[in-house]
């Protein structure tokens, strides 16, 4: 599995910062779902989901502070700008794939939040059943940046990274959270195939990144949902034995195309 180069790809919206959102919030799924129910239109630009959150106050936060913290922390996890690939096609699949939505706002997040990126490997090491504490998480942060966060930031991420994989599928429980099995969808892991190419991954490399790893499906599950996006016409999915190839002709356009060429 190829190492991601985040600054190569910020121009997709990539966010290679080492902070993130989750020092203070959760991946904020309802908030982002309030946000695109109550603009539908999918070639709205930033200042239209800026204005909507908080002149409009769209998702009924209680303070015009709350309003602007809020924006500010969606445009941090998502972009909020169709200029940038990895939000405009988030919001392809939103509108196409309604079961798959908790799995393509944690890629997004995954992509965006460097604090997030930090603590979702654990997940990996827990087996189905198995029981996930707060100090658990807390403890697997620590390991991996040794005093970079006060005990009470760390704990702070803790929850609220738990608090994303419970949304997403990943955990499930209240006062006690338990890993289960995130359901993977056509259009998550058409996205998920889409964030590797953009990172670089070709191929069958395509169903070995981190983005399809977050899925948690089999590589031949991934290959065979591929292969049902291709037939929705997603994605164009080609398979001869051993060789794989999947392009994006639907979804990238000529100068994301050129870029990636020029990246290659």
């Amino acid at each position: 599995m190829n190492e991601i180069q985040w600054e190569r790809v910020a121009h997709f919206g990539f966010k290679p910062s080492i902070g993130g959102v989750h020092t203070a919030r959760t991946m904020m799924l309802n908030d982002l779902t309030g946000l695109f129910e109550y603009i539908q239109d999918p070639n709205a630009d930033k200042q239209d989901y800026i204005s909507a959150i908080i002149d409009d106050n769209c998702l009924n936060k209680r303070s015009y502070k709350t309003r602007k913290l809020t924006a500010r922390h969606l445009v941090d996890l998502y972009t909020l700008d169709r200029s940038f690939t990895i939000f405009r096609v988030l919001r392809f699949f939103w509108e196409r794939d309604p079961d798959g939505r908790p799995c393509l706002a944690l890629l997004c997040t995954y992509c965006r939040d460097g604090v997030f990126r930090l603590s979702t490997p654990y997940i990996f090491e827990i087996k189905v059943g198995q029981l996930v504490t707060r100090q658990k998480m807390e403890a697997f942060i620590e390991s991996r940046a040794p005093e970079r966060f006060s005990p009470a930031t760390l704990k702070s991420v803790a929850q609220n990274v738990n608090s994303s994989l419970t949304k997403s599928g990943h955990l499930k429980g209240r006062a006690k959270k338990y890993r289960t099995r995130a359901k993977a969808t056509l259009g998550a892991v058409a996205y998920a195939l889409l964030l590797g190419y953009l990172s670089g991954a070709r191929g069958r490399g395509l169903f070995e990144t981190e983005f399809t790893k977050l899925l948690d499906c089999s590589i031949d599950e991934a290959i065979d949902l591929a292969g049902q996006a291709s037939q929705s016409g997603w994605i164009t999915f080609k398979r001869i034995g051993d060789i794989i190839e999947v392009l994006f002709p639907q979804l990238l356009n000529e100068q994301e195309l050129e870029r990636i060429r020029e990246q290659s």
